[in-house]
């Protein structure tokens, strides 16, 4: 019987859970550790709420986590609560599936000024994340900054320009709808260093902002090449520059607010006096490399918000090693050492899609079953449990998770599926109603 610890509960560490089970069926056990009280990870505190479709892959999740021979062992920390050598001494195989939850730093004079969010955080705000939930992000100016050309980026500003009634059917916390109801933005810049034929967004994304009740988004016709050059792009880049084009024609006629796509924008600095008030940003041209070199020509945004979506970076765990540069656990196609193993962000970087994370997952169980064979008689759940007990570790269950779901949806408004416990106190209380 071969004993298998996953860490983090996201769409790696199921997809990972999925394809160990389809090539050892029964003669495995799975044990699913993350540090919060409740599974799925990005599906839950990252991807935007107004996207109920691609969050519905949890159900997918879900039928592996109700299999016999898969548990869930929530609100434990490795690195805390247990050691990553400890799981190896109990474990066949530990994977590392913790994805890459924290913010690439925004290097830049000015950066530390109040009114500057990584978009880990901001999302984690909207999205209920016990470690963001009183972030209280500043909305009161006219203008908001948002640096970065992905799909990240596309999800803040589409936030910040939703009226209330747009986000019905999605799970937005309370909080959050609240405090965007409130919002004096009208404005919403989305900065890229490069030009439109570089960007990382994708046409669906980008499609939505053409459809906003109360804002327009806009971009300049000078900032494009011309049109027959698109025709080199790849299909799906292709697709989104069409996006940009049209809204370089549309007009703002009666809604409130904009969205500005400033592309060959470098950030220089961030300027106010006791809080963000303005970007300094350079006008960039494109080099024969396509890189974006500066043109020394500089400008203000005035921005009261600024929200970096720069990238993300796994977070480091005591005794396994780590590549600082890529923002990752250091590994060869997925093996970091010896039973050791890691999956999706943690494995690549914080790149591709949801989907993306499948691949890894049925490489690493291909890796396990030739270097673990049948098993080696490790304990598994037999030995981490009275560990656990001994240091009076406070888990959760699978079954616990279903009340706090149950929970969440009862207390639901209308038309919300869920309203999120932000707190894992409230999380833990509610596993018990």
């Amino acid at each position: 019987m071969r004993q298998v610890a996953i860490i983090g509960s996201g769409p790696a560490g199921y997809y990972s859970a999925e394809a160990l089970q389809k090539l050892f069926g029964d003669e495995i056990r799975i044990d699913m550790i993350d540090r919060m009280p409740v599974p799925y990870g990005l599906i839950r505190f990252g991807v935007a709420p107004d996207h109920q479709s691609i969050k519905a892959v949890y159900r997918r999740y879900e039928k592996v986590a109700l299999s016999g021979n898969v548990r869930f062992v929530g609100n434990l920390t490795v690195g805390g609560d247990v050691s990553v050598a400890e799981l190896a001494g109990l474990y066949d195989a530990v994977i590392l599936a913790t994805g890459a939850p924290q913010d690439r730093p925004l290097d830049l004079p000015g950066s530390d000024l109040p009114g500057v969010v990584g978009s880990a955080a901001f999302v984690g705000w909207y999205n209920g994340h016990p470690d963001f939930a009183a972030l209280e992000p500043p909305l009161d100016a006219p203008a908001a900054a948002v640096i970065g050309n992905g799909n990240v980026a596309l999800d803040v500003a589409r936030i910040l320009a939703k009226s209330r009634s747009e986000f019905a059917g999605s799970d937005i916390v309370g909080h959050a709808l609240e405090a965007l109801e409130r919002s004096a933005i009208r404005t919403i810049h989305i900065l890229g260093r490069r030009g439109p034929h570089q960007i990382a967004m994708t046409p669906k994304e980008l499609g939505e902002l053409g459809h906003l009740e109360d804002a327009v988004p806009h971009a300049e016709a000078a900032d494009f090449p011309a049109e027959a050059e698109d025709a080199a792009l790849e299909p799906g880049v292709r697709k989104s520059v069409a996006h940009l084009r049209a809204f370089t024609a549309l007009d703002q006629g009666e809604k409130r607010k904009r969205l500005i796509f400033d592309f060959f924008a470098k950030p220089l600095r961030i300027e106010g006096e006791g809080r963000a008030e303005r970007l300094i940003v350079e006008r960039t041209r494109l080099d024969e490399g396509l890189r974006a070199v500066g043109t020394g020509e500089t400008y203000a945004v005035p921005c009261g918000l600024v929200v970096s979506c720069i990238g993300y970076q796994t977070p480091r765990i005591e005794g396994v090693p780590y590549e600082t540069d890529r923002g990752r656990f250091a590994n060869e196609e997925g093996r970091i050492g010896d039973g050791l193993y890691c999956v999706g962000w943690a494995r690549r970087g914080p790149s591709g899609t949801i989907g993306t994370n499948r691949p890894d997952g049925y490489e690493v169980a291909d890796k396990i079953a030739a270097d673990v064979g049948a098993g080696a008689g490790k304990p598994g759940w037999a030995g981490l449990e009275p560990l656990l007990k001994a240091r009076s570790a406070d888990i959760v269950t699978f079954r616990d998770w279903q009340r706090i779901e149950a929970a969440e949806t009862a207390r639901a408004r209308d038309g919300s599926p869920r309203e999120k416990f932000v707190a894992i106190e409230e999380m833990l209380r509610a596993r018990g109603e």
